[in-house]
């Protein structure tokens, strides 16, 4: 092994038989598929319920004050990214992982328990450092498993599992809230969630560093600047700002979650303003996300086919055409049909935009690479809830929406100008 490797220095035994490709790794792909639908679940518990706990039990007037637990999350979230990939090439995914779980333990308990609202900001820390551990480790796990090939279908099964972890339990926990309230029967569903992912996790998953060092053995860089040896600031400021693939993700990822966090924070207000029921905004909360978990199950693949850039380009402008339908449109039906829209347009992106990452990064730095786009991307989270929330106190809500949608648009045509085209190698039919 080449000196100064991020990977821990063990080399695997002969009888280690590793082989990269879903098929030959199905069984711990499908494990980490289960893991991540937990990791998704956790998040959900808190889509439909805590906008309405703001306002209901705190009584947060203000919307910048009350997405401070969506900002606090993003930060979080953003920062333990860039960690996470870090700490997995030099400690394992595994150890990574399951120090996610653990971390994870507390939230459902100050969610529940929380006498402020600063309990509840303080819970979305934690839960982000959570989500950035779990999220981002499953991530690479299975980039690991299947190698080059099919790098576009394993990101659709793993962010699928995870949002429609995300939308079922947005559903579930409406309709708890309906007919228990809003607090404590939500978020038990977490704590469940918590406790089965720590012990399959534990006990069932196993360490897949090994098979990204075995695929680094064969890779060939796409062009000169992306080769193995680079240190954690070259792979920064490549993945950020210098190559125009990586950076052109990098910075479509931060819109994609900046509208996200909108839709999380202000939607549902937006729609309990407008008279609607908690089971109808229940529906609402779980049909976008929904719609972009099954959806990745085609938008993955599809993106070994086609190439990332048509489905990031496309994806990027359908958003901005369903926020503008949000903005602008009232009623149940109409916001129905945005949340569909939504949806969609975010299934088109989201696992093709990680699937871009693996395509250019090295898979000696791809684990940082990964970190740091999501780093951008989570902090997203953080600028959304900023952004959205200092407009709608002096706007409103819709004027929130619309300028998010006219931001998704010029993300899109950013890169449609920026990105290269040919980094991807379509698979062969």
């Amino acid at each position: 092994m080449t000196s100064g490797s991020p990977f821990p220095q063990r080399r695997p035994r002969a009888s280690d038989a590793i082989t990269l490709g879903l098929r030959q790794n199905l069984a711990q792909f499908m494990m980490l598929v289960a893991v991540n639908a937990l990791v998704g679940g956790t998040l959900g518990q808190e889509r439909t319920v805590l906008p309405l706990l703001a306002g209901e039990v705190f009584k947060q007037d203000l919307y910048t004050s009350a997405l401070t637990y969506i900002l606090a999350f993003g930060v979080a979230k953003a920062a333990t990214n860039y960690f996470a990939g870090t700490l997995s090439d030099r400690y394992g995914r595994k150890p990574v992982l399951v120090a996610g779980w653990l971390i994870a333990l507390p939230v459902p308990l100050m969610l529940i328990f929380g006498p402020s609202w600063g309990w509840i900001v303080a819970a979305n820390v934690v839960l982000g450092i959570s989500q950035g551990l779990t999220w981002s480790t499953t991530v690479m796990m299975k980039m690991d498993l299947v190698g080059p090939s099919r790098r576009g279908l394993a990101m659709g099964l793993n962010e699928a599992a995870g949002y429609l972890g995300v939308a079922g339990t947005a559903l579930a926990t409406g309709y708890i809230a309906s007919t228990y309230g809003l607090r404590p029967g939500p978020f038990l569903l977490g704590a469940a969630f918590i406790a089965v992912g720590l012990g399959l996790s534990v006990f069932s998953v196993r360490e897949t560093h090994h098979h990204a060092r075995a695929e680094a053995v064969g890779h060939v860089a796409v062009h000169e600047g992306a080769h193995a040896q680079l240190g954690n600031r070259e792979v920064f400021t490549l993945t950020s700002f210098r190559d125009r693939s990586l950076s052109s993700v990098s910075q479509a990822g931060m819109v994609n979650n900046l509208n996200d966090g909108l839709a999380w924070g202000l939607f549902p207000v937006l729609f309990a303003a407008a008279g609607l029921t908690i089971e109808r905004i229940g529906i609402l909360a779980a049909v976008y996300p929904a719609v972009w978990g099954a959806g990745q199950l085609v938008t993955g693949a599809l993106s070994d086919r086609i190439g990332r850039k048509p489905l990031i380009v496309g994806g990027m402008l359908v958003q901005a055409i369903a926020l503008g339908m949000v903005a602008f449109g009232a009623g149940f039906e109409t916001w129905l049909a945005a949340a569909v829209l939504l949806g969609a347009g975010t299934a088109m992106v989201y696992p093709t935009l990680l699937a871009a990452i693996g395509d250019v990064a090295h898979p000696e730095w791809r684990a940082r690479s990964v970190g740091i786009y999501r780093l951008w991307r989570d902090g997203g989270f953080a600028v959304g809830a900023l952004l959205s929330g200092i407009i709608a106190d002096a706007f409103g809500i819709p004027a929130a929406v619309a300028v998010v949608a006219v931001l998704t648009g010029v993300s899109g045509i950013v890169v449609a100008v920026r990105m290269r085209g040919g980094d991807h190698k379509p698979v062969s039919r």
